[in-house]
């Protein structure tokens, strides 16, 4: 007997008849012998919807009342899904993050948990219950409703576990796993059976949408074994652990991730003084945008050019801030460019293998693929090029790293 804290998130419930699907496979783990507490989304849409009946009212709602308001999404769907597990028989109570006293603290609509009450749900598991909880949400200590944020019913799942010390935490999704690369892009990719916490976290924030990266954070952080599964077919899924098998078989490299949200900016000309890093990148701060890669090339004549990367979105804001920061540092330009994309390999095995970067740069050089920026930690390396060659380098740094799978074997 194994206590198993599993996720479904707002596809999974979207419908009355998935509901049900998914009581019939809660209902088919208890049969097994397993507790079980179940971390439900709001329906697929529902948040939306909610959102914008508020902006109706209001373009910029007040965030505790936002919160009041979308948290009744995950309300629903935990009393639907109690309701399909009595009817076939199996106990079941479902509880709001309040409820369970999930303690956040009081950023309103990005919420950070802090603590969990599991002694009510450990009591209901004794009693033969099975635990329907709404994930996204908790209660600050003045008794607020909080919301975690987006995907945050992942944290809410992971969070839970690491409490009840679950033997684990299983995400249920539209997936069947974490594979090589997005199969969309490289038909030849491969579902991973298992991958360190260290090499999802980086995927994670690298561009694979598969899980949220608090959550892989929090999974880490407490040791909870994570499982990515497919809700409506049957298989193993990818399982997600602290373990680096230190073994022959072991591919030095387990994913490329990639991320087309990516622009670029130039400030060229500044002086090359003490603290200038500072000055160009402390009021891109200020305005709330966050820098990805950044580099600085110091030329002959004393100056420095400074190149770094924003998400798209914040774009024309940082745009706009260097160009004021220009006009005051007396540099010679600013130029930007959208039309950039980032790719990234990733791997523990990396550690224990020398040449990989170069490798990487081989089988893009054969592509004609220009390199832009180049940015490395410990198990990945990331580079910038031009968007238009982005599917072209996934697919030729999945065949040089040999993760394409077999023939007869490749993704759906």
């Amino acid at each position: 007997m194994a206590l198993i804290v599993q996720k479904f998130g707002g596809t999974s419930v979207g419908t009355v008849e998935r509901i049900e699907q998914v009581a019939e496979k809660v209902k088919k783990f208890r049969d097994g012998g397993d507790d079980i507490v179940v971390v439900v989304s709001a329906m697929s849409g529902e948040t939306n919807r909610l959102i914008d009946l508020a902006r109706q009212i209001s373009e910029q709602p007040v965030a505790r009342e936002l919160d009041v308001m979308v948290s009744t999404g995950e309300q629903v769907t935990i009393a639907l899904l109690a309701m399909a597990l009595i009817k076939r028989g199996v106990p079941a109570v479902s509880y709001t993050g309040n409820q369970v006293r999930i303690l956040t603290d009081s950023a309103h609509t990005k919420a950070r948990i802090l603590q969990i009450d599991g002694q009510r749900i450990q009591r209901d598991i004794k009693a033969g219950r099975v635990v329907v909880v709404a994930g996204f949400q908790g209660v600050d200590e003045k008794g607020n409703i909080t919301t975690l944020g987006r995907g945050g019913s992942d944290t809410t799942g992971v969070a839970l576990a690491a409490a009840l010390k679950a033997d684990e935490c299983q995400i249920y999704t539209d997936v069947d796993g974490v594979y090589t690369t997005d199969p969309r892009v490289v038909a030849k990719a491969q579902r991973l059976d298992k991958i360190t916490f260290e090499e999802m976290l980086e995927m994670a924030s690298l561009g694979s949408k598969v899980l949220q990266i608090r959550a892989v954070e929090f999974a880490g952080k407490y040791s909870v074994p994570l499982r990515v599964l497919h809700s409506f077919q049957e298989g193993p899924g990818t399982l997600i652990t602290l373990d680096e098998e230190e073994s022959m078989e072991q591919p030095i490299i387990s994913g490329i991730a990639f991320n087309r949200d990516e622009a670029k900016l130039t400030i060229r000309g500044v002086p090359d003084t003490p603290g200038v890093a500072f000055k160009i990148l402390g009021p891109i701060s200020a305005a709330n945008v966050e820098v990805d890669m950044i580099v600085q090339n110091v030329a002959h004549d004393n100056t420095t050019d400074f190149t770094f990367t924003v998400h798209r979105n914040d774009y024309n804001n940082a745009l706009q801030v260097l160009q004021s920061i220009a006009s005051e540092m007396g540099a010679r330009e600013v130029i930007g460019d959208t039309d950039i994309a980032k790719v990234s390999i990733v791997g523990v095995g990396m550690r224990s293998h020398a040449g990989v970067a170069s490798r990487m740069f081989e089988a893009l050089a054969k592509e004609n693929i220009n390199i832009q920026m180049i940015s490395t930690s410990e198990i990945k390396v990331s580079v910038v090029i031009e968007e238009k060659y982005l599917e072209l380098a996934v697919r030729a740094l999945h065949t040089a790293f040999e993760l394409d799978a077999p023939a007869g074997n490749t993704a759906e």
